[in-house]
């Protein structure tokens, strides 16, 4: 063999095998499967094989794998330069994907917004902000959050296995309360009960910088936020002086019906956090805010060697472009309607299904055994997974007991590729629990 193209023809199976020597354990992979190209809301792999895409890449392709105009923006920009360090040698690209992020952010107020490369780095540099505007150090989040995996996002996040698990001590001054869950009997008076304790027993509010908040529980379960809940939390910062992140890194950019998911309460947060749909499958992460707030860290305080790629903010221009002229966010809640119908639509015939919930495109069905939701029941969630991998869909679950399974649709999905998937995410559970 002289060549790689002399290379023999790589599988799943090899290809798994190689990764499982060359990389640590602790990088999962929820699917056996190796992609060698991507299409709007399928993949093939590298024997060929065709696959359904219901994640998404994790809530990041909203407009669907390799869009023309994304494709277009990103290519262009590549051959223009691809690094000059926006604090070095600045492009106009980065100001105008500020200035239109800054007119989309809800409420009056005016804006300003940076760049960074990950949520998690978005996550981080929301507390910074708030710490430097409020001279506090105190941070509150949610049960069951997900707000990334450095250690202070860690710290954060509201789950321990997998992504806790042997990495301690966190960082100090981050509490939990609980979130919202009618399910599983906890409501909004239980919520704002739980913030309340934690001012009496753990922290002053006058020692809090910040709470930061999904407005629909991503690993969590893929929970909405209740409007009141929302307002109640609103009411409660503004009483305290406390600066309201909203973490919108997976409901945002039309996810949820509307470009940020926030927008359905009715509330103007004081720092929103993005990433994920924002670039398009390209490496973005966005932190939107008040301007007097966000004005508070001093010059060289933010920033990164690569936040705002010009290749990354490229994309994300067309992508405010596609979302715009293809009506995304309508197309996102017509997409949940018709996804929620079909899986109620199943409850009398599987018991299992204790719950149907979800925010535009953000869609769940929540298993326990006999319907019972103190009986999470983990074990037909990935049964399912694993028999629609079978049948050529590719399905993600979450939850606090891994009992969620998630549907994350590209948002361009055709309708005939959407009803092929949910044909096979009937027949699945149907071969996963009988019946």
């Amino acid at each position: 063999m002289n060549s790689m193209t002399d290379l023999p023809a790589q599988t799943n199976a090899t290809l798994m095998a190689r990764r499982q020597a060359a990389l640590p354990r602790g990088v999962s992979q929820a699917h056996g499967v190796f992609a060698e190209r991507a299409e709007n809301a399928e993949i093939w792999d590298v024997e060929g094989r065709r696959w359904i895409d219901f994640c998404a890449g994790i809530a990041v392709v909203n407009t669907g794998h390799c869009h023309p105009r994304v494709m277009a923006a990103a290519k262009a920009q590549m051959e223009k330069f691809t690094h000059t360090c926006f604090q070095v040698v600045a492009y106009e690209s980065y100001v105008e994907l500020a200035e239109r992020l800054n007119a989309l952010a809800p409420g009056a107020t005016p804006k300003k917004t940076f760049f960074m490369n990950s949520g998690a780095e978005a996550v981080e540099n929301a507390v910074k902000v708030a710490r430097a505007y409020t001279g506090r150090s105190g941070v509150i989040a949610f049960n069951a959050a997900f707000h990334g995996r450095t250690m202070f996002t860690l710290a954060l996040t509201g789950k321990v296995d997998p992504y806790k698990k042997g990495f301690g001590p966190f960082p100090a001054e981050v509490y939990h309360t609980p979130f919202p869950d009618p399910l599983h009997g906890i409501s909004v008076d239980d919520a704002m009960h739980g913030l309340e304790l934690v001012f009496k027993n753990d922290i002053e509010a006058a020692r809090v910088a910040a709470i930061i908040v999904e407005p629909v529980q991503g690993e969590g379960g893929y929970l909405p936020a209740p409007t009141e809940f929302m307002q109640r939390l609103r009411a409660l910062c503004d009483q305290h002086g406390i600066v309201l992140i909203v973490d919108e890194i997976q409901t945002g950019v039309a996810r949820c019906g509307k470009f940020f998911a926030i927008e359905h309460s009715g509330i103007e947060p004081d720092v929103i956090t993005m990433a994920k749909g924002l670039g398009g499958g390209m490496t973005l992460s966005a932190i939107v805010g008040k301007a007097e707030i966000m004005d508070a860290a001093v010059p060289g305080g933010l920033g990164s060697t690569y936040a705002g790629h010009p290749v990354a903010v490229a994309a994300a221009l067309a992508v405010l472009d596609v979302v715009e002229e293809e009506k995304l966010s309508e197309r996102a809640a017509a997409l949940g309607e018709k996804c929620r119908a079909r899986l109620e639509a199943l409850k009398p015939r599987f018991a299992c299904i204790a719950d149907v919930r979800g925010l535009g495109a953000m869609t769940a069905v929540e298993f326990s055994h006999g319907g019972d939701p103190k009986k999470p029941a983990a074990d037909i969630a990935k049964a399912l997974a694993a028999e629609a991998a079978q049948r050529g869909l590719l399905l993600l679950n979450c939850g606090s007991y891994g009992n969620v399974l998630r549907l994350m649709l590209p948002l361009t999905i055709p309708d005939n590729v959407l009803d092929e998937g949910l044909e096979i995410l009937e027949a699945s559970l149907a071969a996963a629990v009988g019946g």
